[in-house]
């Protein structure tokens, strides 16, 4: 029987969230040969916002979690997690939020990321308001210009301000660079470490300083490869526990495997050449365009060709061989935001599901 297919799949609800726990154990543990040690993750858990994986990740010996809510740090936290970097500045109520989550787990260490000056002082105001400290990293803008602070005349200024407030403790800096995204390894890498020198000018500049080393954790699961052949350097792979048919085409020297699938029904078939699935907008993920949503496992020389928020409609070739009640399998472009639809997740060992996992930090607020 090909991997992917459940025993039991007839007592499954569609669409629905799998997820194939046996492959997780082994994306974790590439994970970890790849990084060439537990210590140096901070494994990203934007893409699972499951507890269980957390706890399987920290069963591997996994201690450090990149995030990226408040919602998700409070998961870790509940998962057992020690160490939890919220990868945002967080400005306006979301500080109050974490001074509150910080208080309700004292035992954990939560941190965020800083690249101005004003919410710097906002965080030593309030964390020093609460007798706390605020554990942070300055975000570092190396080329994307989503965050962070550009490597300017100015940024070693801003560094220096974090280092020498009461109330904050700066650990070092987050350098986040996934929009290089080559398929070619070795061209991908040269772009990356062609975008890493100015921030090794800038790490030499705080030494010249006299300030302590700071930690540097870069890139994402697109980088992973190539930060991990940085020995000083954190890596902070995440989509790779799951993995995804756009990664998996684009990042062929990595090693992963499937772990999460969407399985959908068909339920119409309309007209000749056209089925129709109940798998819409809102089973997998929809923010690119329609050829990359979805990529099915057990059906070829299909397209699809039409979503809306309850039906995906594909045109087959063969549509004769395929039934109305048919299982498909598919593999999602984009898992991380497709997982995020989900509640809930069934959980498949052994070729069969016979409990699920709730999605835990698919919500944007838990408690706190």
């Amino acid at each position: 029987m090909d991997w992917y297919r459940i025993s039991n799949e007839n007592e499954l609800d569609s669409p629905s969230l799998l997820i194939y726990k046996e492959r997780i154990g082994e994306n974790i543990n590439k994970m970890i040969e790849i990084a060439g040690s537990v210590e140096r993750l901070f494994t990203h858990v934007k893409t699972n916002k499951m507890p269980e994986v957390v706890k399987m990740m920290l069963a591997a010996g996994i201690t450090k979690f990149k995030c990226a809510t408040i919602a998700e740090a409070e998961m870790v936290a509940i998962a057992g997690g020690k160490y939890a970097l919220i990868a945002h500045q967080l400005v306006g109520p979301k500080i109050n939020r974490l001074v509150a989550l910080c208080k309700q787990y004292p035992d954990v260490l939560f941190a965020s990321l800083l690249d101005s000056r004003e919410v710097a002082q906002a965080h030593q105001e309030i964390f020093a308001e609460n007798n706390l400290v605020a554990n942070v990293f300055l975000d570092v803008n190396n080329g994307m210009d989503r965050s962070g602070h550009p490597l300017d005349d100015k940024i070693l200024e801003l560094y220096r301000y974090i280092s020498t407030q009461p109330a904050l403790h700066l650990y070092g800096l987050h350098v986040y660079d996934g929009h290089i995204r080559a398929t070619n390894f070795e061209e991908r890498k040269n772009e990356i470490d062609k975008g890493f020198v100015d921030v090794q000018h800038f790490l030499e500049a705080i030494a010249a300083e006299g300030l302590p080393d700071p930690m540097v954790i870069a890139g994402g699961t697109p980088a992973f490869t190539s930060h991990a052949l940085r020995v000083q350097t954190f890596c902070s792979p995440g989509t790779c526990v799951l993995w995804d048919w756009g990664y998996g085409d684009k990042l062929t020297e990595q090693p992963f495997d499937y772990a999460a699938l969407i399985m959908t029904r068909v339920i119409s078939k309309p007209q000749q050449g056209i089925v129709t699935v109940d798998m819409g907008h809102k089973a997998v993920a929809a923010e690119n365009p329609i050829d990359k949503r979805i990529r099915f496992l057990n059906l070829t020389d299909y397209e699809l060709i039409g979503q809306s928020e309850e039906h995906g409609v594909l045109k087959v070739k063969d549509w004769e061989g395929v039934k109305v009640g048919d299982v498909l399998y598919g593999v999602p472009f984009h898992v991380c935001p497709t997982v995020n639809l989900y509640d809930e997740a069934y959980v498949v060992e052994n070729q069969q599901v016979n409990t699920t996992w709730q999605v835990l930090a698919r919500r944007r607020k838990i408690n706190f």
